[in-house]
């Protein structure tokens, strides 16, 4: 029987917040194996006919018509003023979840499960028996920041960067209640090492690459939202000179556009991949990604120092644009907007290396080495204050490489 009991709020909308219900739990297994439960709950989905329509709505919005995103978080910033002091649609399932679980935390992941949420958990539950807590991704304030993500009751809520959490203080957050605790990835990311040589081999021998070719890596999320058809040609004008990671997602249709694309034009060197669980493999052999503003895929990013280009074919979601100031503020990504300026963009960086080596300079400046298992002790400890016992901690054992950055 477990001693602690955590219940992990997310949604897929998007693919980062269920990624980091995902690390969390991987975490605790590795650090207190079953002494802590997690429960994963995709809340929204499960709870309501409605809120599971307007996650459909959210993921298809973002793989074909990001502008229209803006009129859409706006309706959901409505959400603040529903659940201000309960749960109001999906009320029935969550409380089912609560009685059943009785969990000694609330982990809140996702911007729509912080208000209302954390009062019923204690009003079930009794205040003295759950803690509550958020983790939010964002990396910097502004619109987009949604106002669902600041629950004032909340026990600790932590923030990816100190701009995040001096937006989340601006909106009602009490200053003692916050933490800035960078990101919170699997524990692979962090004890799988890959030193400049082994980076080569890897390229050669499991990717099928050339070891010396610049190799960019055209990303996409779990929803498959890509325009890597619009993007190759720039990089098959320098097949002799750059090489591509191409990943899918749960598209398969464009897996399918990919596979036939490569068998076209053999000339170009590529490893194409559906869903990958080894992200952090391929970033670390690659030299630039190109993706959307998600927050998850960027975090990576930094933590393996491959520099983004941010792809806005089709506008910027509101949130996406949190992730897109932080790094353009510090001079330290680029964006393109349509096919030519990605091949612009490309071709510069060909003629001139030292403009690409200045961008990832400033890139790498925005990193901060970590140490990952800092977010989960804290999180568990709120668990044991409420559940009144103390659970051990096992030493971390990393593969090859240090836990606190490479």
């Amino acid at each position: 029987m477990a001693k602690i009991r955590i219940l992990v709020l997310t949604s897929s909308t998007g693919g980062g917040h269920d990624a980091r219900a995902q690390a969390f739990a991987e975490w605790c297994f590795e650090l207190y194996r079953y002494d802590v439960d997690v429960r994963i709950e995709q809340m929204l989905e499960k709870s309501s006919r409605f809120y599971r329509g307007g996650v459909d709505l959210y993921n298809g919005i973002q793989r074909r018509l990001p502008w229209l995103h803006k009129g859409f978080y706006a309706v959901v910033e409505g959400l603040s003023i529903l659940n201000r002091r309960t749960v109001t649609l999906g009320r029935g399932y969550y409380e089912r979840v609560l009685r059943e679980y009785r969990p000694h935390l609330v982990l809140s992941v996702h911007d729509c499960l912080n208000r209302g949420y954390f009062q019923l958990a204690r009003r079930v539950l009794g205040p003295d028996n759950v803690r509550c807590a958020t983790y939010c991704g964002e990396f910097s304030g502004g619109w987009g920041y949604s106002r669902n993500w600041v629950e004032p009751s909340v026990d600790l809520y932590f923030s990816r960067t100190p701009t995040a959490s001096d937006f989340a203080v601006k909106l009602g957050l009490p200053p003692g209640r916050s933490r800035v605790r960078g990101h919170l990835m699997q524990p692979r990311a962090f004890l799988d090492g890959l030193n400049n040589e082994d980076r080569r081999h890897y390229r050669e021998h499991r990717l099928g690459l050339r070891p010396d070719l610049f190799t960019v890596f055209l990303a996409t999320g779990m929803n498959g939202a890509n325009n890597h058809l619009e993007l190759l040609p720039a990089l098959l004008a320098h097949a002799d000179r750059i090489q591509a990671i191409i990943v899918c997602g749960h598209d398969l249709a464009a897996y399918g556009d990919m596979i036939q694309w490569r068998a076209q034009h053999p000339e170009f060197s590529c490893f194409i991949d559906s869903c990958s669980d080894v992200m952090h493999q391929l970033m670390r052999a690659s030299d630039a990604i190109v993706t959307r503003g998600g927050t998850t895929t960027c975090a990576k990013a930094l933590h393996f120092r491959c520099p983004i280009v941010f792809n806005a074919f089709g506008g910027i979601m509101p949130q996406e644009r949190l992730t897109v100031k932080f790094f353009r503020n510090s001079q330290a990504a680029e964006l393109v907007q349509n096919a030519e300026q990605f091949r612009d963009l490309i071709e510069r960086w060909l003629a001139d290396r030292a403009s690409y080596d200045r961008l990832r300079e400033n890139f790498c400046r925005l990193r901060c080495e970590e140490d990952p298992t800092t977010l989960i002790d804290e999180l568990v400890g709120l668990a044991q204050a409420a559940a009144g016992v103390k659970v051990s901690r096992l030493p971390l054992e990393p593969t090859n490489g240090s836990v606190r950055g490479f």
